[in-house]
């Protein structure tokens, strides 16, 4: 079910807060989901408008956020089916009844999120860890990030290396070299294929990084407290586990706070969500 929550959005948000995030990207992954079950209806997202064109603030975040919510929608729908699939096989685990089938798939899951199935096999500590990290992500808290990350779709990484989220990676011809990076440092701003691997690689990231380890601890004790894991009250609530996405820290946090609340009626929310 979708739902505009309707708030007065303040124009001093027109611009965003470049942010400052260390990662190193990996070969690229392929994910394919092993369930039928479908939450989300979303699509890859084309190409971007040119946002520099836009003289209305507010049209400007329309349409921001109508370009990004269906990459952000697709990538919940993998993520939801990922975790479908996991919470299958952990019940599997409980009963004693795992299948190869089940063996095989959490070997591929485990592989993809960093938690690799051991010589041992399935456990219970493996299957806790991974339930800690494959879940969903507010879509007020990444199009928020990309919004601040990407000076609302125009910043010369966004329009050039359709990279959104600011993210860095550390191989020669990786990606674009910042115009102002300080002597001695080696890393490029990571160039993508497309906006939505962009996007995915900000899911990966999140879900996976041991920096973001108490996001995903946020998440958990929200999801065990049966509190909704993407309204907009999630996301502010997870940004408190971004504090190493920044070399700003908490000011970068509370930029994004501040700038959740401000967009409040342009977000959606999925009310029926409770896997």
């Amino acid at each position: 079910m979708r739902k505009l929550e309707l708030a007065v959005v303040s124009a001093a948000f027109g611009l965003g807060v470049f942010g400052w995030f260390r990662f190193e990207y990996p070969s690229k992954e392929t994910e394919q989901a092993a369930s039928n079950e479908i939450l989300f209806i979303g699509q890859a997202v084309g190409s971007a408008p040119d946002f520099s064109s836009f003289t209305d603030v507010t049209d400007k975040k329309q349409s921001f956020f109508e370009y990004l919510r269906p990459g952000v929608e697709l990538e919940n729908q993998r993520v939801q089916k990922e975790r479908t699939r996991l919470l299958r096989i952990a019940e599997h685990f409980a009963q004693g009844a795992l299948t190869g089938e089940d063996k095989s798939y959490a070997k591929r899951l485990g592989k993809l999120y960093d938690v690799e199935v051991t010589t041992q096999g399935i456990t219970q500590p493996w299957l806790d860890k991974m339930l800690h990290r494959v879940n969903v992500l507010p879509e007020s808290l990444v199009m928020t990030q990309a919004a601040n990350e990407s000076a609302w779709g125009t910043s010369r990484f966004a329009t050039q290396a359709n990279n959104y989220f600011g993210q860095w990676c550390y191989s020669q011809g990786c990606g674009l070299v910042p115009l102002q990076r300080n002597d001695g440092a080696s890393h490029e701003v990571a160039s993508f294929d497309s906006v939505q691997e962009s996007i995915h690689r900000y899911f990966m990231n999140v879900n996976r990084n041991k920096a973001y380890y108490d996001l995903r601890e946020i998440r958990f004790d929200r999801q065990e407290n049966e509190l909704s894991l993407i309204d907009s009250q999630a996301a502010i609530a997870l940004t408190d586990g971004l504090l190493k996405y920044s070399e700003r820290g908490e000011a970068y946090v509370k930029d994004l706070q501040t700038m959740i609340r401000h967009n409040d009626q342009f977000w959606t929310d999925y009310n029926d969500l409770t896997q």
